[in-house]
């Protein structure tokens, strides 16, 4: 076994293999980039080596710095982690002719299945059946609006060398598959230093479903079950599962063995995943073969209980595997959520900053239920412009799916971000989703459920009563500690404060009755309609969750604090919560509103990114659709259009400039 390992990778995957290896007993050293300098990674790690500028292509990216540092350290193998370096093969190449050994598979497979063009030429032979498209390179916009013509609209545009969304677009129409086409190959060449793309046909309809396959070097591969991936957007996934909702054994059987038939084909010996295109009528195609430790294996780990980092590394040292296909069973049910530095109400534009809070939830297993979060960051830390905008990976397991996703809402309920746009209400409203939860899933799940885009919603029903109890708890804890402050209330008897309240929700007014503290701690609250519900908690000011029982049961909110009040999250509704007496209530309904700035003639940035081109200059006249500015950030391009015709007054910035979010980038006359 080895003694020490080199993670060419940062973040959250770093993490997770740094705890592997401890685990193992194995040394890790991280390697970092400027901006990644007081990572977690990197103080996670036993070493740690610095290996150049912020942009992945002069860190993450250069192989001759990876190789450097491992000879710097004495490093016996090297971790890929995902993205990056991690389908490389002249990656393995380069360390496989130093004498390092490269935890994943070997340098045929890579080639051969790596490359999403040549894996789909290796399973053709193989007898595996594929998405029909072009099985070539696409030299050019005008040879990938010939193809996807021949092919039939829709299709997909998608990098050869690539993953997690980056370089795929689906084009309906010749103009939109020659302008996919350039931003795919500009995508895939600044996250993979590789910009050939291919053209595939775009099923409808679509469920993305993946089998985890492990193979060693002695020729015994199995696979582990499979994963459903449907719910994602922009290409990127959001929420994955494991088992899938969809499938019934014989079709897991097949899937599984045309997986492990193919990986048998390039002798696979890694962990690695084959994704598949499925029907609903559970009908299913090839997709690809990536070669390499997927972004969601979590939820594998917890339905077979194997860590398959530690199988990674153990197939590394020339182990064989401990298990045959007959031992490996599902037990279970798994959930992840992956949790993004992102703003869901501004069609998921990526969020950059400094994290002032990050408080994610207990992580254990208790009453069968087990919550797990992996993460790369820290409160205090900084979410970088320079790479990928997930924050953590929310997982949680339980004996059925409806348990998994009850136990995944809690989670997400509990888990308080601050300082930084993030997706938690979003991904708190999937959870309670009719649609998801019923296992009715497709690919465009979020497209056709959230068609005008995503905002919380406001509280209604239950959830509304849930959350104005917890004001009034708030407000009631903040009460009581007022009489305990010496000196600030100086009178001959207790304050007694008024027990009739308004909890202001939003705009909404709902009439409580406050009861008094019971021994316990427990306060009554009466709503309209002598609606009484008892709520109970120890929080304290300034904890951005309030946790607690309502009627018993577990709750938690998230607290952002505002003047007078907090804006409370729960069960994916938000809202700007206020208790007031009576008389404060009928005030405040006086108290005009401040009107928002018209900003009708400016182009806003609409996230902290880098101006990468600039086609707009003063007194320039404009069609409305017509391209104006390219603005990078987390490794994808954002295209700004205009919005309707006109002519260009200003042009405030450059290209090159890197700038914040809402930024005026140019005015209109």
């Amino acid at each position: 076994m080895f003694s020490k390992i080199l993670i060419a990778n940062r973040g959250e995957i770093a993490c997770r293999v740094i705890r592997t290896a401890r685990r193992m007993g194995i040394l890790t050293v991280a390697v970092y980039s400027d901006a990644d300098r007081g990572a977690l990674h990197v103080e996670m790690a036993d070493e740690a080596v610095a290996i150049g500028p912020a942009p992945a292509a002069q860190s993450y990216l250069s192989i001759e710095k990876i190789i450097a540092a491992c000879r710097e350290t004495g490093a016996e193998a090297v971790h890929p982690g995902y993205g990056f370096l991690s389908e490389r093969a002249a990656f393995a190449q380069a360390l496989q002719a130093i004498g390092i050994v490269f935890i994943g598979p070997n340098v045929g497979a890579i080639e051969a299945m790596g490359d999403k063009i040549e894996s789909k030429r290796a399973a053709n032979r193989a007898g595996v059946s594929t998405v029909p498209g072009f099985l070539g390179v696409i030299e050019d916009a005008d040879h990938a609006v010939k193809i996807a013509g021949e092919i039939g609209y829709p299709v997909m545009i998608k990098a050869s060398a690539g993953g997690g969304g980056k370089g795929m677009r689906i084009a309906y129409s010749a103009e939109e598959a020659r302008e996919g086409f350039a931003r795919s190959q500009s995508e895939a060449a600044s996250s993979f230093g590789d910009d050939r793309v291919f053209v595939e046909k775009f099923i409808t309809d679509p469920r993305h479903i993946e089998i985890q396959v492990l193979g060693d070097k002695h020729g015994n591969v199995v696979y582990l079950g499979e994963r459903e991936c449907s719910i994602q957007r922009r290409n990127q996934k959001v929420i994955e599962e494991a088992p899938s909702p969809l499938l019934d054994e014989e079709t897991r059987r097949k899937m599984g063995e045309q997986a492990v038939a193919l990986a048998r084909a390039v002798g696979y010996d890694s962990a690695g995943t084959v994704e598949f295109v499925a029907g609903q009528d559970r009908s299913f195609f090839f997709l690809e073969m990536n070669t390499r430790l997927q972004v969601e294996h979590p939820v594998t780990e917890l339905i077979t209980g194997l860590d398959l980092v530690e199988q990674m590394i153990r197939v590394a040292a020339g182990e064989k595997l401990s298990f045959s296909q007959a031992d490996v069973k599902l037990d279970g049910w798994a959930v992840e959520s992956r949790v993004y530095a992102e703003d869901p109400t501004r069609n998921f534009l990526p969020s950059t900053g400094r994290l002032t809070v990050y408080r994610p939830p207990a992580e254990g297993t208790a009453g069968g239920v087990t919550v797990r979060n992996d993460t790369g960051v820290f409160e205090g830390g900084e979410i970088s412009i320079h790479y990928d905008p997930m924050i953590a990976k929310l997982v949680t397991h339980a004996p059925t799916r409806a348990a998994a996703i009850e136990a995944q809402a809690q989670a997400i309920d509990a888990f308080a971000i601050d300082g930084i746009r993030h997706n938690l209400s979003f991904l708190a409203a999937l959870m309670a989703h009719p649609r998801w939860k019923e296992g009715r899933l497709s690919t465009a799940f979020i497209a056709e459920e959230f068609p005008e885009g995503f905002q919380p919603a406001a509280p209604e029903g239950e959830t509304a009563i849930v959350i104005a109890a917890v004001a009034v708890s708030i407000d009631h804890t903040m009460n009581e500690r007022k009489r305990r402050i010496s000196g600030q209330l100086p009178t001959p008897a207790p304050v007694r404060f008024e027990r009739d309240r308004v909890v202001m929700l939003g705009k909404r007014a709902l009439p409580v009755k406050v009861g008094e503290t019971a021994p316990d701690g427990a306060v009554d609250v009466v709503f309209a309609a002598k609606r009484t519900v008892r709520i109970k908690s120890e929080w304290r000011p300034g904890e951005p969750v309030w946790h607690g029982t309502i009627d018993g049961r577990k709750v938690s909110v998230n607290i952002r604090s505002i003047l007078n009040g907090a804006v409370l999250t729960h069960a994916g509704a938000s809202v700007a919560a206020r208790v007031f007496t009576r008389r404060e209530s009928e005030l405040y309904a006086l108290i005009p509103e401040k009107a928002a700035a018209d900003t009708s003639k400016q182009l806003l940035c609409p996230m902290p990114g880098l101006v990468k081109m600039l086609a707009a200059s003063p007194g320039q006249e404009v069609k409305a659709g017509e391209p104006l500015v390219i603005v990078e950030a987390m490794k994808m391009e954002n295209l700004l259009r205009a919005e309707r015709d006109g002519v260009i007054s200003r042009v405030l910035a450059k290209e090159g400039d890197s700038l914040p979010v809402d930024a005026v980038i140019l005015e209109f006359v």
